[in-house]
């Protein structure tokens, strides 16, 4: 066995990273969203944050051939490029925030970030006023940086389109195809950057083939008129990844 599969076998906490994995491909599979949100509070118990960003852009790049096509079909792409360019500005931004920041205020920032995003989507939190160019650039560049500095490139995105009454498909497809683009902005930052090893990429294959499969199980069971029940279930699962990723915990 090559030493590089060796060593990411022995990577810490691998299982039960690819536990969480699993069950955040089924939640967005059927939601589009949610994986960072589960998988960050757990990966960051075992590994540094720059590992965890990596992972999480990458497998985000490796499920996206599940999704992607009709997502793009059904998305907004004005609306969608406008949150890409800006968040793709800021990543770095974001990148350069998570090497001046030690490794335990980033636990707390990420799940301040999950707790307050859970929060607003809990309690149905609405926002009726028009959003201009301005805003979307405002709230993509949010996201870039948040997605750079902890992993978390959805809740900023993910409050903006729940807090607007709108078509479920058509924010999940939204919400697929920014994710998709800010995963391979972040990707390419960390791999020029020099932050992304080859042991770290090894893992990211190993953690994108349960979650490949279980976003493909969560696709087919994504079904509009089960909103409710998706987002229960969600909410859950979110819920408990945060609990259980709290420092305090340790």
């Amino acid at each position: 066995m090559p030493d590089i599969v060796t060593a990411a076998l022995e990577t810490p906490g691998l299982f039960w990273m690819m536990v969480t994995i699993g069950t955040a491909g089924l939640v967005r599979g059927f939601t589009g969203f949610g994986t960072a949100m589960i998988f960050v509070p757990v990966g960051t118990q075992f590994l540094p944050t720059a590992d965890v960003v990596f992972l999480m852009a990458a497998t985000g790049i490796f499920s996206t051939a599940a999704l992607f096509p009709a997502a793009w079909k059904q998305a907004d792409k004005s609306e969608v490029s406008a949150l890409a360019i800006a968040a793709g500005i800021c990543v770095p931004v974001g990148l350069w925030a998570m090497g001046q920041l030690d490794a335990l205020t980033l636990r707390w920032i990420a799940v301040g970030v999950i707790g307050v995003t859970l929060l607003a989507v809990v309690t149905g939190w609405r926002w009726q006023a028009e959003l201009g160019w301005p805003g979307r650039f405002g709230i993509g560049g949010a996201a870039g940086t948040v997605g750079g500095m902890t992993g978390l490139t959805g809740p900023i995105v993910i409050i903006f389109y729940l807090a607007n009454a709108r078509d479920v498909t058509k924010v999940r497809a939204n919400t697929i195809v920014f994710l998709a683009a800010l995963d391979a902005v972040i990707v390419t930052n960390l791999v020029f950057g020099g932050l992304a090893s080859a042991q770290t990429l090894t893992v990211a294959l190993m953690l994108s083939v349960p979650y490949v499969i279980t976003t493909l199980i969560g696709k087919a069971l994504f079904d509009p008129g089960l909103e409710k029940f998706y987002r229960v279930v969600s909410y859950s699962v979110i819920t408990l990844a945060v609990v259980s990723g709290l420092p305090i915990l340790d």
